[in-house]
């Protein structure tokens, strides 16, 4: 007997299918969810702006932080290493252990 996997039709409207640039990320954390803020920081501007908030259950965090190192391994296969950037040369990428 064949196993069917379930299928999810997934659409892609244009508008978000073009991405948003972020090059910052803060996270944060209650005991029910991560929140993912995604910032777009521009050289000599003081202020950045949030430019997507994504908020997961924890499972969903674990799931997105296991399909990310594999893409990155995959990615590295193909391309090569990815170089970390020296300290000071970008901001850093935020991470926060507190309460959200």
């Amino acid at each position: 007997m064949e196993k069917k996997e379930n299928q999810v039709n997934i659409e892609l409207p244009e508008e978000v299918a073009q991405g948003t640039y972020s090059n910052l990320a803060i996270i944060s954390h209650s005991s029910a969810e991560f929140i993912l803020d995604f910032i777009r920081m521009m050289p000599g501007v003081p202020k950045a702006k949030v430019k997507s908030r994504i908020i997961l259950t924890p499972e969903h965090a674990k799931r997105l932080l296991m399909a990310l190192q594999d893409n990155v391994v995959k990615y590295e296969k193909q391309f090569g290493p990815i170089k970390n950037p020296q300290a000071g040369s970008l901001p850093p990428l935020g991470f926060s252990t507190g309460e959200a």
